[in-house]
Order: structure tokens, then sequence, then C-alpha cells
């Protein structure tokens, strides 16, 4: 729910309502049902608001406690709100609204900082104490909820969205080329705090940052997932407890004076999901999937396998089917709707299918996070008994889309810099903490890839219609699970076998061997007639060859054959080029 802004002055001035104001226009589509601007001499606070939990007035942001001297802004859902507002009555805290923005007020003043261990949800938040005048800052255990900031002359901003802080202005917009070169290489994820441009930086999740008046702050990291097995279990034992922990983690996800929905792509994760709604009495439980045309031998939908489940099921199902007159003008929203630049053609996908389903339900649950947690991608079974010491260098050959060395022919020599992607995953190798090389590897995917890639696309394309995507498989309970789970037998049974075993009985084994697939979008991976001329036009614009990002004969050789260079994992090499320019280009840098 929502999207918030703001400004924190350290030198003696009033932060400036007028850009916090702008920057708070931007974030209209996160929160369509209203809006708030507060400021009191060093801080103002901007709030767009969705209405999920509390819709009167009384939950209405910024919200403050006179009585307890807090003001608060929020984005996201705390799901066990109602258990910690009794444990706080019971603490003689009084609530004047039903809303889970009034948890964290209370909750803040009565644990402070501590207060993030105690929440389950999603969640980014800033706090401001009136009497101290300290601001805090705080981002949940998966990152699920985005916090960017800025930093300027004697001042903080921080919002949703990375565009807000470009509508505030004073933003350093050149490029950061250690980000630029994890976009390149790391599979076009950049890793917090850095983001593509060097005057904007994420609040990296599971993290409280506490700002003083001055200007100096601290951060403080509250959760990290531990890849270790402290108490074996029998391997049998497993697939039961991976379903029950998961059964909590869909039930609580219901918790919206709201009706919530599903997106049910046809795969296992989703339709599980709708299995075990199904199976708790849920009645008229709508669903959704998407589909697009066609295109170089790749089919563009998955519904036969989406129709088999929402049939089993009895779900009232929404089938969306995107035809070219529609895609190639939502490239457009997509790229603007992107706080960072994301090469996914996913995107897309979620972008249309985030604009239809928002015309059904304000709320609906998702599979993303399986696969990381899980492990169901294909570069996890090489890493299965690899020596430590070998193993980032193996994941590297496996994920990442080129080798540093290839880069030399790609990027201008003003842009190349280090091989900075093989030093962040040689150093999270390096730490301690998991049993084995698969261990590191789920760990690193878990903590980071998956925040920087499918958490963020979810949460930019659905909330671009302020639809709230909730994600059942990131309940960090079931995560701390996944990661004491022996990697054998997540990788088993060609990926996600445990979830697979837990699955049995539930869903439909159909559903359950079918082959992986994905969010397709073949217009984009086979780019051909108009969507070659946009790429193109990117590439070509006068903006581009003013940056000078690319090496000109490797775009024109990418140019001439455009379904013929692939990246390690099969990805369009010109499309990554081109997402990135036509990024920049939207967002005016």
């Amino acid at each position: 729910m929502c999207g918030f802004c703001g400004e924190f002055r350290f030198d003696g001035a009033s932060a400036d309502v007028t850009a916090v104001a702008r920057m708070n226009t931007t974030l209209e589509s996160r929160g369509p049902d209203g809006q708030g601007v507060w400021s009191s001499g060093a801080l103002a606070l901007g709030h767009r608001r969705l209405r999920i939990i509390d819709l009167s007035d009384r939950g209405a942001q910024p919200m403050t406690d006179p009585e307890l001297g807090l003001t608060a802004v929020f984005n996201g859902c705390i799901y066990n709100y109602k258990e910690l507002r009794e444990e706080l009555q019971a603490a003689g805290y009084r609530f004047f609204s039903t809303s889970d923005t009034e948890v964290i007020l209370k909750g803040y003043h009565h644990w402070g900082r501590d207060c993030v261990s105690r929440f389950n949800g999603m969640f980014a938040f800033a706090v401001h104490e009136r009497d101290s005048g300290v601001l805090v800052l705080g981002r949940d255990r998966l990152g699920v909820k985005p916090l960017y900031v800025s930093a300027g002359p004697g001042r903080l901003r921080f919002a949703s969205t990375l565009p807000a802080l470009l509508a505030g202005g004073g933003v350093d917009t050149s490029l950061d080329l250690v980000a630029l070169h994890h976009y390149m290489t790391f599979h076009s994820v950049v890793p917090a705090p850095r983001t593509i441009l060097k005057g904007v930086s994420k609040l990296p999740p599971a993290t409280v940052r506490t700002v003083r008046p001055d200007g100096s702050s601290e951060d403080h990291v509250y959760w990290r997932p531990s890849f270790t097995r402290d108490e074996p279990k029998d391997p049998e034992e497993w697939p039961q407890a991976i379903l029950e922990s998961l059964r909590a983690a869909v039930d609580i996800r219901m918790v919206a004076d709201v009706p919530v929905g599903v997106l049910l792509s046809g795969g296992l994760d989703s339709s599980l999901i709708v299995g075990l709604l199904a199976e708790a009495g849920q009645q008229g439980l709508e669903t959704f999937s998407i589909g697009f045309h066609s295109a170089g031998g790749e089919s563009g939908d998955e519904y036969a396998y989406s129709d088999l489940v929402a049939r089993h099921f009895g779900t009232r199902h929404h089938k969306i089917h995107i035809g070219d007159d529609r895609l190639l003008p939502a490239l457009h929203g997509a790229i603007g709707a992107m706080s960072e630049p994301m090469v996914s053609h996913d995107c897309v996908a979620f972008h249309l299918l985030s604009q239809e389903v928002s015309r059904h339900v304000k709320v609906v649950q998702s599979g993303q996070g399986a696969d990381e947690v899980l492990g169901g991608y294909s570069w996890y079974p090489p890493l299965a008994g690899v020596a430590r010491e070998k193993a980032a260098a193996v994941y590297a050959e496996e994920f990442f889309d080129r080798p540093h060395a290839e880069l030399a022919g790609q990027l201008s020599p003003a842009y190349l810099d280090r091989d900075h992607s093989t030093e962040f995953v040689e150093a999270h190798f390096a730490q301690p903490g998991a049993a084995e090389a698969l261990d590191a590897a789920l760990r690193l995917d878990t903590t980071v890839m998956l925040v920087e890639d499918p958490v963020k696309r979810v949460d930019n394309m659905t909330m671009a219609f302020g639809l709230e995507a909730r994600t059942p498989f990131l309940d960090y309970r079931l995560v701390e699970l996944a990661a004491s789970c022996p990697p054998e037998l997540k990788i088993a049974q060609g990926g996600k076998g445990v979830l697979k075993d837990a699955a049995r009985g539930i869903v439909p084994d159909a559903v359950i061997d079918r082959t992986k697939g994905y969010f397709p979008v073949p217009a984009i991976r086979h780019l051909s007639g108009p969507y070659l001329d946009l790429v193109q036009e990117a590439l070509t614009a006068p903006e581009a060859k003013a940056r000078g990002l690319f090496r000109p004969e490797y775009t024109d050789r990418l140019l001439a054959d455009p379904s013929g260079n692939r990246t390690t994992l099969g990805a369009s090499a010109l499309w990554q080029l081109a997402l990135l320019e036509l990024w920049l280009q939207k967002h005016g840098i």
C-alpha cells in the first residue's frame, strides 16, 4: 500500500515543502485514494494512500500521535498488526484508529528500533521523534518495499521511488560505474545501497537507519537468515514443514478490509497458493493470468496450466490476452514505472497484468520468491558439491551475463571499470555462515538477487496501478526454514523438489511435473518490426550518442543480428543495452 517521501534538514533551515509536494505528486499511482503533506521545522513528509486496512480517514498519513510525540509515514502491510495491537493495548497504549500504521507508531515508542523484529510484513517507514529531532528509517527483511535516499547540502531526502527523488531536484544523475558493471554483468542486479545513479542510494533490506538532527547516522541490520542446519530433520519431514509454513504465510496475507486475489501463472508456486486458499475455504477467489502473441516460434501464454488450476479449484478466473496493439505502448509505461532499469521482459507482463487486475481487486497474492528460496533455477545444480574456494567462479560462469573481459569490447573506455561484480560475489561467498557452496549461492540470491530483480519488479509494476502484491514465499519464517533445509532436497526433481513433494495431493500432478515456465513475452525476446525500431531509435538517439555508453561497433553488431546475441541465461543482449538507454531517456537523464 501507498508511497511516501520526505526531506530532513541538518543546516538549521526549514524543510522544502514545495519539493516534497513535487515528489509526492509523482507517487500518485502508488496511492490513488488520498494524499497528505506535513511539515514541522527541519522535516517535511508526503504520503499517497492506498486504502487497504482501516478505510476511514483515521488511517490517513502522515500520522501523528501528539501524546507520544511521534509522526510516521509508511508503505506496506504489517500482517500481524492485530496481535501487536492487542499486546500494546495490554501495555497501556490507547488507539485512535484500526490501521497498521498506528501499530508502527506505538510499537516504535514501546520497543524502539527493535520494533521491526516483531513486525511480520512488508514495510518501509519513516518515524520522527518530536522531542529529540531524530528520524528513523526502516525497511523489511526481504526488501519487498523500497526506500530510496538522496543526500544534498545540509539535507537528506527519501522516497518510495527513485523518480520521486528526481522530481524533487538537486540529484547527481551521473552514472555509478560500479552499478553499471553490475547491470551489464550481474544479470542487471544492482545490490543495495547502490543504484545506477551516483546521487541516489537504497536503504538495504533488514536495516534501520537512525538519522540525528546534525546529519550523523547509523545503520542497524536486524535480520540475516542462517543457511546452516542446527537441528537436522529427517528428509521426509521437510515437505510437511515447508507446507505448514507456507500455509501460515498464505493465511496471514489475507488480512485486509478489501478482497484479495491471486496472480495465477499456471506454475507450481502460484498454483499452490490458490490450492492452499481453496483448502482454507476461500470462496469466489479471483485469479488472473496473462498471455501474448507468439513470436520467434515461442508460445506467448501458459493458459493450458492456469485454466487447469482455475477449473480444479473453481476460481473466478480472468484470462487476459494482450495483442501487439497494446504491447508496444505498454513498453513505455513499464519503463516509466521502473525505479531502476530492469531488463527482464517480465516487467512488461506484470505492468499490463497489474493494469487489468487493478480493475477488479486492490490486493493480490503472488508466487515470487519460490525459485530463490527453494532452489528452482538452472544455475543451482552445477554448484552442488563444489568446493567453497571455487564456488564464486562457478556461480559467475552460470549466472553472469558475460565475463568481465568481454566488456572491453562493449562499453566505451570512459565507462569501463574493474571487475566489480566478481569482487562482490567473491566477498559474499567468503562470508561465514553458509554450510555449503550451494547454500552460499542460495543465500546470495535470496538476500540480494531476489530483492533487486523479482521483488522490485513486482512492486514497481503493481504499484503503478495502485495494486498491492503480497508474496507468501517471502514470509521471513518460511525463508528461515527453507534456509536450513538441505540444498540437495531443494534442487531435487529438476528444482524445488521439496516444494513439489509438499504440493502433492493439493495441486494437480500435471502442474507439479510440468517443465518450468515463466512470464513469456516473445516479442521482446525476439526483437523485430516496431520493437526493433524502438530499440534502434533509443540506441541512436542524440542523447545516447552524447552519452556514449557503448562502443558503436558493438551496438551495430547487435542491431545487425537482433536475435543472434544472447547472454549466458539466454536473454537478448540487444534489449539489455536498449532498456538502459530507454530508461535513462525516459527519466530525462
